[in-house]
């Protein structure tokens, strides 16, 4: 089973089964929920074979392309930090499977070729907040969304940057951040950032500036800033994971 699946189905079913299946307790059968598909013998041992058959049968096709989302945006925006932390992230912890996340921090900054530096909206905190987001993405790769999201949901982002990296990409040496910030490659991160902004169409006119598989409306954007993850689920083209059809929540009630 996937890790997406195990995840869902553990978590949910420990707060579902809760709620719903006080008056009906079932014997244990020996294994925690999150191994009740492991095999066919645990899954009948505990008399949830044909629910983990139907699991078996909602594994994604790995042919069908994911949905991607990228995200335009300032580390210090309100805004911003409030869809990365509220829908993007708890989205793409759910649907990480079926969607791919690109982060751009860069925003309204803009470059100031002259001084061989760059201006952004909410001045020289930002700037430094982006490009260590930057050289994040770039040194972290699959660990840099945790470490984001723990700097945008922190009070202070610029002061949590060395914890978040610490507790989410320990394999990263802060001093490594600290050098990409620092010198050239932090630099052509962001100027790198920038032509992606700039090259937009149609043109950003705020942020957050959410695309949809490189497209951009005004209704997508709205519908990804109150919903995203229905919208997630609606968009991908194959075979919708239980998290996304409510299956998984039927499965939960049968257990009781």
């Amino acid at each position: 089973m996937n890790t997406l699946v195990l995840f869902v189905f553990h978590v949910l079913f420990l707060g579902v089964h809760k709620i719903q299946c006080k008056s009906h307790p079932k014997p244990s059968c020996g294994y925690p929920p999150s191994q009740w598909c492991r095999s066919l013998e645990i899954a009948i041992e505990c008399e949830v074979q044909k629910q983990c058959m139907e699991l078996n049968a909602s594994r994604l096709d790995p042919v069908v392309p994911p949905v991607e989302i990228s995200l335009y945006y300032e580390s210090l925006c309100s805004g911003c930090r409030s869809f990365l932390t509220e829908q993007l992230f708890p989205t793409w912890t759910l649907l990480k499977d079926i969607m791919k996340v690109n982060l751009v921090p860069f925003g309204n900054a803009k470059e100031v070729p002259e001084e061989n530096s760059f201006s952004c909206q909410h001045g020289e905190p930002e700037c430094y907040a982006n490009m260590v987001e930057a050289c994040v993405l770039y040194e972290a790769n699959h660990a840099a969304f945790p470490v984001i999201h723990c700097m945008e949901s922190s009070a202070d982002v610029t002061q949590s940057a060395k914890p978040c990296l610490q507790l989410y990409a320990p394999f990263i040496k802060w001093e490594t951040i600290e050098s990409c910030t620092r010198g050239e490659l932090g630099h052509s991160l962001m100027h790198q950032n920038a032509v992606k902004t700039q090259a937009l169409k149609p043109a950003h006119t705020h942020v957050p500036w959410i695309t949809i598989n490189g497209k951009y409306t005004s209704e997508l954007e709205d519908k990804a800033m109150s919903t995203l993850f229905n919208l997630v689920c609606s968009l991908y083209k194959g075979i919708k994971p239980p998290v996304c059809t409510g299956a998984l929540k039927k499965l939960d009630r049968s257990f009781c």
